[in-house]
């Protein structure tokens, strides 16, 4: 926020430079450090590149998520990773391969098995946790629907660019090239990769997959997903048995 400050005092003592001359020109500590013609700026933003969401929530077992407001509506910031439902109830834990992808009850693993995963990527949960009467959110929060995450994609300048704007930025968690990743939004999607519906462990680093509430027919239901090759984010439709990661929304006023 300084160096914001800054240069935004230092564009306003050269504002009469800026009429008279042909190029602006940027300032830290009395010397330029950046100058552009004016010809070539259509416009000029200032994003505050540190800024961390101001609240937070908690979940039953005491993980804290930060949240973050994307036009009207509120995200937790990090993936979910409880292991009981809203009521103290606990959701069933399935680490074998076979038992997994044979349930037709609400379940979570890790991925790979890994706990340590579950602490940067959060868990995944098969469909039926999702929609568990019970409740896999915090008290007045829920699992998105996809009309939600179209809400969100269609307000970030839809699929082909809200992708980038959602996830993390660099390649601590992405895998290179992890195109085009901005995190404008402060939305901090992770590539916590998936169970298949054969009970493996896959992608992790390479794609994001997210739950909606939705159900597409009677073994689907809607997800979303991100990938680290692309600006893009993806609608589809997988199998109820998979494991992927939530992010909830909290519910309207």
């Amino acid at each position: 926020m300084k160096r914001i400050l800054y240069v935004l005092i230092s564009i306003f003592l050269m504002i009469d430079g800026v009429f008279a001359q042909d190029s602006l020109y940027l300032y830290k500590s009395g010397s330029v450090i950046h100058s552009r013609a004016i010809a070539d700026v259509d416009s000029i933003s200032f994003v505050n590149r540190t800024a961390k969401p101001s609240t937070t929530v908690s979940d039953i077992e005491g993980n804290v998520y930060h949240t973050v407001t994307i036009g009207t509506q509120t995200w937790m910031v990090e993936n979910l990773r409880t292991r009981k439902f809203r009521d103290g109830s606990s959701i069933d834990s399935i680490a074998d391969r076979i038992a997994w992808k044979s349930t037709s009850t609400a379940a979570w693993c890790n991925y790979n098995n890994d706990a340590v995963s579950a602490t940067q990527y959060g868990k995944l949960y098969n469909y039926y946790a999702v929609t568990d009467s019970r409740g896999i959110a915090p008290v007045g929060w829920h699992v998105p629907t996809d009309s939600e995450w179209s809400q969100l994609v269609d307000f970030l300048g839809g699929e082909l660019e809200a992708g980038g704007k959602l996830k993390q930025r660099g390649t601590n968690y992405w895998l290179s090239p992890n195109y085009n990743a901005s995190n404008q939004t402060g939305f901090s999607a992770l590539p916590g990769g998936c169970r298949d519906w054969g009970g493996n462990s896959k992608s992790a680093g390479n794609y994001g997959n997210w739950w909606t509430a939705s159900e597409q027919d009677v073994n689907n239901a809607w997800c979303r997903y991100i990938y680290n090759k692309t600006a893009c984010i993806y609608r589809y439709n997988y199998l109820k048995i998979c494991g992927f990661s939530v992010k909830c929304i909290k519910d309207n006023p």
